[in-house]
């Protein structure tokens, strides 16, 4: 299996993002194109002493600024790092890619570069992220702020592909966000969601609101992109508060410094939950091939997990799950 990154895409690029890759060729068994300036690699790789063995390297001479407006990346930008490894990725060059650039750049070069799967309306982004119990899915995270009510179907249709084949959860539990419990609740969006989910193919168990999110009450959690985007920059906000909160509490003074050691153990077992490093990134689900948008400030060890959480995409047939269930297989 050979996973293509993008070598500059990121803030710690190339440094970081060689790291991951050589870390996941020594453990995962994958092979790894580097895409960006050939030269620039080797010397980065030669001057921090890091292997180059069993990644290959793939030349683009330019990287994809996160300033310029994303659709250029398709005719202006076509000799970036992002736009060659995602052109590649649909030559067949590779079986996934992982980018910590540009999001908006990144959707639109899946969705034209790597192309959106047959019968799929829009593709979506979908962060995984923690809660008091296991892990849930949040479809859309930004994508698509407009949606109608069939997208969100197959929204849904997608993250329990997802949960199911690279995740493990057997039958993952689906729900729509929404301002109340009750199915007449909500805008006309929620409100035909609602009928038309409770019919689809999936483990539907009906509203959620946003304050059960941490409770882990859904495996997927389905909206519209601007809402869930909302959702998750709130999400991720508290998260730091509380964090910073935590420290500042704990570690006030000689007597909180004694006890924040005895809780220690716990402290680290949080932080270890609350990690984007852990998971990898956000895949890019509806597209012919696995892409996953790597935090902006991944270092090796999240490039070596987004890297792991491609495999996993690509082992688990999530395409090809997506494409039966909507009607429309991939030609394999």
């Amino acid at each position: 299996m050979n996973i293509l990154i993008d070598a500059f895409g990121g803030d710690n690029a190339p440094l970081e993002v060689i790291r991951g890759g050589a870390r996941a060729v020594q453990e995962l068994g994958v092979t790894v194109t580097l895409v960006g300036d050939e030269q620039k690699i080797r010397a980065c790789a030669e001057k921090n002493r890091l292997p180059l063995d069993g990644m290959e390297i793939l030349h683009a001479p330019a990287v994809f600024d996160i300033h310029e407006e994303p659709t250029s990346l398709l005719k202006q930008h076509a000799d970036t790092s992002m736009a060659v490894g995602m052109q590649a990725l649909y030559d067949g060059k590779g079986d996934a890619f992982v980018c910590a650039g540009s999001t908006g750049a990144l959707l639109v070069g899946a969705t034209f570069l790597v192309k959106r799967i047959a019968g799929i309306k829009r593709a979506a982004v979908a962060p995984v992220l923690p809660t008091e119990t296991t892990p849930f899915l949040l479809i859309d995270g930004g994508a698509n702020n407009d949606c109608r009510p069939e997208m969100l179907v197959q929204f849904a249709i997608m993250g329990s592909a997802y949960m199911q084949n690279v995740m493990h959860v057997d039958k993952p539990r689906v729900a729509l966000l929404n301002v109340g419990a009750e199915e007449t609740k909500g805008r006309e969006l929620e409100l035909e969601s609602y009928v038309q989910l409770a019919q689809a193919p999936v483990n539907f168990i009906g509203n959620i609101e946003a304050r059960e999110l941490p409770a882990g009450a859904a495996d997927v959690v389905v909206t519209d992109g601007f809402t869930g985007n909302v959702a998750l920059k709130l999400y991720e906000g508290m998260g730091k508060f509380m964090a910073h909160q935590m420290k500042g509490n704990l570690f006030a003074g000689v007597a909180g410094k004694l006890a924040a050691l005895l809780i220690l153990p716990k402290i680290k077992a949080l932080t270890k939950k609350m990690d984007y490093k852990a998971v990898g990134g956000a895949v890019m689900l509806g597209v012919q091939k696995p892409v996953i948008k790597a935090h902006g400030s991944s270092d090796g060890t999240a490039f070596f997990n987004a890297i792991r959480q491609a495999k996993d995409c690509v082992a688990g047939n999530v395409v090809q799950t997506i494409a039966e269930n909507t009607g429309k297989p991939v030609k394999k």
